[in-house]
């Protein structure tokens, strides 16, 4: 009973000095923390969640019609837009769009090389070197690819500098034809 007694005491002592504290904490609080202005986004949430507020509940049939005319009426400027895209485009005059230099349409691709091997029968590997500057980085990227031509005279040696042309497929692997030794190796 001792502690029944004590803890119905205490409380009654605890919360007569809390409330003045409370008070005091109450005023102190709006003059420390002036609520900060309200942003451009948060007027527009703000003013957005009004609206939605006022109005009366609308039925699922109802926001389905109102996102369809949404649609259509996007669609519309889509279509507008696009008409004048392509009315600009009618207008500009019609010029052919610039051919790569390595091939141009209608012509056989032509690479120099070094030969590489010799030594199958009437065939040729050619190392050609390729330096190019990178789209992105613009550093000189050097790559090299092999290709085999058909060398029918047998004319081409290890360490030759050759010219060949894209052909007919002649074999598995060989898609290239000797034009001619550039220079011979020494």
């Amino acid at each position: 009973m001792a502690d029944e007694e004590t803890n119905e005491e205490t409380p009654v002592e605890a919360t007569e000095p809390e409330a003045p504290e409370a008070e005091a904490t109450d005023a102190d609080a709006p003059a420390e923390e002036a609520p900060a202005p309200l942003t451009a986004k948060e007027k527009r949430a703000q003013a957005k969640h009004l609206a939605a507020s006022k109005r009366p509940p609308r039925t699922p049939e109802e926001r389905h019609a109102e996102r369809q005319a949404e649609r259509a009426r996007k669609a519309r400027l889509r279509r507008a837009r696009r008409l004048k895209e392509r009315e600009a485009r009618k207008a500009e005059p019609k010029t052919p769009p610039p051919a790569p230099v390595e091939h141009v349409h209608g012509r056989k691709k032509v690479r120099q090389g070094v030969v590489v091997s010799d030594k199958a029968d009437k065939t040729i590997t050619v190392r050609v070197d390729i330096a190019r500057r990178h789209r992105r980085y613009e550093k000189i990227v050097r790559t090299s690819t092999t290709l085999h031509a058909h060398d029918e005279a047998n004319e081409a040696h290890e360490g030759d500098t050759v010219r060949v042309e894209e052909s007919r497929p002649l074999s598995r692997t060989k898609r290239w034809k000797l034009v001619e030794v550039l220079e011979r190796a020494k």
